[in-house]
């Protein structure tokens, strides 16, 4: 049996995840599913966001599926998701952007660089340090070079000629492309963001640094219709997350907007990493069904509600298993 942890967070994560979660549970009725906290709203009751038996439930699942945190600009909070992401060994970040004729995967390394988590203040300045190491580019290039064996073409996105950390990335990468036998790009990361977005044709798996990761993914959810249709897979050795790009967005949280489409993707990815491909091929021809008779969220140009939008997913899978 399957054990997943939900992890609905703060925000709009109360509504996108149980959507998800309904959907996990309509394809996969033999999934155990059981509720994590973790997030803001735990931090302002306990002054924890994440504490050691949070990490406990979380190590004991089989697959995590993951919501939204808030992160406040507070000196004393320690962000919940980089603790996640630390603690699991998560390294390689993977965010699809996928739809119409766009079929790019960006590799994003997830433990190191800028969210290394080495920072302190001083009274007139204050420093974060930005690790690169030759195990943590290893083993993303590796994963990264896994997927696009299978598909055409790897770019290593990179700012090598100012920073000297990204010399090792590019050197580490292009070597275990060429391991790999797979065809290999090293590109300027300023210069990439704006060719994906002018040319997504000519990119097929990008794998990157950690913060540089963070923002192309960002970016290149405009090709696709937002943030909110991007889902993400957390991978370790050991454990996997899957998780909405998008964040906690509390400016729009409890009034049955948010598109779930982010996370219904998640769950697909969910579906694939346990060793069922064709449960998560039912899971996105039935989103992409659902879009394409005009049921829509606001921010897709529609009127239909969090729930509604799920209802409708709900029912063209039962339709496909029936």
């Amino acid at each position: 049996m399957v054990k997943v942890a939900v992890v609905e967070g703060d925000g709009i994560g109360h509504e996108v995840i149980p959507v998800a979660r309904d959907i996990l549970a309509a394809v996969r009725p033999d999934f155990e599913f059981f509720d994590v906290e973790v997030g803001y709203g735990l931090w302002e009751r306990t002054g924890c966001a994440c504490g050691e038996e949070t990490m406990a439930e979380l190590r004991s699942a089989d697959a995590i599926l993951f919501g939204a945190i808030t992160t406040p600009p507070d000196p004393d909070y320690r962000s919940a998701v980089l603790q996640i992401r630390h603690d699991l060994d998560l390294y390689a970040n993977v965010r699809p952007i996928q739809g119409g004729d766009v079929d790019i995967v960006i590799v994003r390394e997830n433990t190191e660089g800028l969210y290394s988590g080495i920072e302190w203040t001083e009274p007139d300045r204050a420093c974060t340090v930005r690790v690169v190491t030759r195990r943590g580019s290893e083993r993303v290039a590796r994963y990264a070079c896994t997927l696009a064996k299978s598909r055409r073409h790897l770019t290593v996105g990179n700012k090598a000629n100012v920073l000297k950390s990204d010399c090792l990335f590019v050197e580490v990468c292009m070597a275990e492309a060429a391991r790999a036998n797979v065809p290999c790009t090293a590109r300027y990361i300023d210069a990439l963001c704006l060719d994906v977005l002018m040319r997504p044709d000519r990119y097929d798996v990008i794998v990157t640094t950690n913060i540089f990761g963070d923002i192309l993914s960002d970016a290149a959810a405009y090709l696709v219709g937002g943030l909110g249709m991007l889902p993400s897979a957390n991978i370790g050795e050991r454990h996997a997350l899957f998780e909405p790009v998008h964040g906690s967005a509390p400016d729009i949280a409890g009034q049955n907007i948010a598109n779930p489409i982010a996370a219904i993707r998640s769950a697909a990815m969910l579906l694939r990493h346990v060793g069922d491909p064709a449960s998560a091929a039912a899971v996105e021809g039935a989103v992409r069904r659902v879009v394409d008779v005009g049921v829509r969220t606001p921010d897709l140009g529609g009127t239909a509600g969090t729930r509604e939008f799920g209802a409708a997913v709900l029912r063209e899978v039962g339709r496909g298993k029936a």
